[in-house]
């Protein structure tokens, strides 16, 4: 298990200025990357975005496990609940992960190398999912039950069409969830790093409250989640073996050389 008692103290900076340029560029270059290539995956779609959407609905329904409408129709009903899952959809993501990807680096920096790679890793795999199955959320397919439960918050129509800024935008990205692979991947280190019994439950309900937020603003599908948790632990298994690391190890959450 994790041992956080074991490390070492650390500075402000701890491999200095140059390492955090190098990490935040890193981090910036492969997030407009991953957004451009999204947005141009979107831009030759189709309908078949809907068509893909479709096979997931019939799939969860031959499997009797369709409830993403009465998930959905039960956050709606109590209006500061839906209201908290909007806002924790539009600004959970850009908040908390980047606040606790900080954290790491500042304070667990010994550990940070190998959450940045599986997160790179994760990035990488979406993207194959983008490409090959395009997938419109629920909340696009309003003949099965489902409402724009963010358009409803945002008081106003979402649309596609931003100019030149609708390359970086795919709403057609439904699968892997990644809101929920981004939980899982930073909550798992957190929790077992984190020294207060408070903030280790936190961090463990974390992912469950993303999964529920998805769901409720019907914006991904239990089938999405399903496949943002195993692009995560896949994306952590390929970063373990980048690492190379030890037999007898692989409980433990391996610090990486940075880079």
């Amino acid at each position: 298990m994790f041992s956080s008692s074991l490390l070492p103290r650390q500075s402000l900076l701890p491999r200095g200025k140059s390492d955090l340029v190098r990490q935040l560029m890193l981090f910036s270059g492969a997030y407009v990357l991953y957004q451009l290539v999204r947005g141009l995956v979107a831009a030759g779609s189709g309908y078949k975005p809907f068509g893909d959407a479709t096979t997931i609905i019939n799939f969860e329904r031959a499997a009797h496990v369709f409830i993403e409408p009465s998930v959905q129709a039960f956050a709606m009903r109590t209006r500061w609940l839906i209201d908290l899952a909007d806002w924790s959809y539009l600004n959970a993501h850009y908040l908390v992960t980047p606040a606790a990807l900080l954290f790491l680096y500042l304070r667990r920096n010994r550990f940070f190398y190998y959450v940045r790679n599986t997160f790179l890793i994760a990035m990488a795999i979406a993207l194959v999912g983008y490409a090959t199955f395009p997938t419109a959320p629920p909340r696009l397919m309003p003949e099965w039950g489902f409402t724009d439960s963010l358009s409803q918050f945002l008081r106003a129509p979402v649309s596609i069409d931003y100019g030149p800024a609708k390359a970086f935008v795919n709403f057609y990205a439904a699968v892997p969830s990644m809101h929920v692979c981004m939980a899982v991947m930073i909550a798992w280190p957190m929790a077992h790093l984190s020294r207060h019994a408070l903030a280790k439950i936190a961090w463990g309900a974390y992912p469950f409250w993303i999964t529920f937020v998805v769901i409720a603003t019907g914006n991904h599908y239990l089938t999405d989640v399903a496949l943002g948790i195993m692009t995560a632990a896949l994306a952590a298994v390929i970063a373990t073996r980048l690492a190379r690391v030890p037999r007898g190890s692989r409980r433990r959450l391996i610090p990486s050389v940075g880079v």
